[in-house]
């Protein structure tokens, strides 16, 4: 099995999730949550949870909660290439759910802003290996060298590599045309319909996907409740899969990156795009209806 080597994010994640209508200026009643979080560590988790060989290159603050992070990762079974920062705390976000399901993120990067190109161990750095890398990592100005860096080891290296776009908002900010020139060379991109609609300008999704394909041989496409797509150039029309019914919804934070752990694994075994689409539609489904956003062993 491919080993995949996942460099990005590790955070807490703080999940309140109102019982009704926010309040606005007072009280709402809400369920609150303290668990992992991060993009990049929770495609980790998942990854090795469903039995895949991973590694996880991150940054934590010298905390309690980091520590705790970290020995997560480990009881998990990802290989945690963790560097302790001196100075600046683990990462935090905190995850506003109205009472319809609708989440707003506010996010403190923390010790991942500050990932460099010395924290990645050039061990892991192989040919066979693959490659995935968060968006934040890119997006976030202070560890843009070490996401770089990383590209290009696995490019010298003989990997293949994945990136996925991670969030709208802070991709907007950074600009489609820069994170498009940092990624042009990665094999798959993973986005959502609104991050596609970022980096082309287009609403719908097949057409967003045809446009990337100028710049990424292949992409995925995450549709939330329809499923996902995949496209590559050359193909008259997409491959789209619906979502897995849920019998019941405990949390949909990282259901993204459930999916993108879900698929992965087939997609590096040379399985059908459809097969791919409809591992990572099950998982995030699992992801949603049982264990919420990250594994909880």
């Amino acid at each position: 099995m491919t080993r995949v080597v996942v460099v990005g994010d590790l955070m807490t994640d703080a999940v309140a999730r109102a019982r009704y209508p926010l309040a606005r200026a007072s009280d709402t009643p809400a369920i609150v949550t303290m668990h992992g979080g991060g993009s990049g560590a929770n495609i980790a988790s998942w990854l090795a949870v469903e039995g895949a060989e991973v590694a996880f290159i991150g940054r934590r603050g010298a905390d309690i909660t980091g520590r705790n992070r970290d020995m997560e990762l480990m009881g998990y079974g990802v290989d945690a290439r963790l560097v302790m920062d001196p100075e600046r705390p683990t990462g935090t976000c905190v995850v506003l759910v109205t009472h319809k399901g609708e989440r707003t993120m506010l996010s403190d990067p923390g010790a991942n802003a500050a990932l460099s190109p010395e924290d990645l161990p050039r061990d892991l750095f192989t040919q066979g290996a693959h490659l995935h890398l968060s968006g934040y990592t890119l997006i976030n100005e202070g560890s843009r060298e070490a996401g770089l860096a990383a590209l290009e080891m696995a490019r010298r290296s003989g990997m293949s590599v994945s990136v996925d776009c991670s969030s709208s908002a802070p991709l907007e900010r950074t600009g489609a045309e820069p994170f498009l020139e940092w990624t042009q060379n990665v094999k798959l991109l993973f986005a959502n319909a609104d991050q596609a609609k970022v980096l082309t300008g287009r609403d719908d999704p097949a057409a967003a996907a045809k446009v990337l394909t100028a710049w990424f041989p292949q992409v995925v496409v995450k549709l939330s409740d329809e499923g996902a797509l995949w496209y590559t150039n050359g193909r008259a029309e997409p491959v789209q899969v619906p979502a897995e019914a849920v019998e019941r919804m405990v949390d949909g934070t990282g259901a993204g990156d459930a999916f993108t752990a879900g698929f992965l694994p087939a997609w590096l075994e040379n399985k059908p795009p459809a097969e791919s689409l409809a591992a990572g539609c099950r998982l995030a489904a699992k992801a949603i209806s049982h264990l919420g956003a990250r594994p909880r062993l």
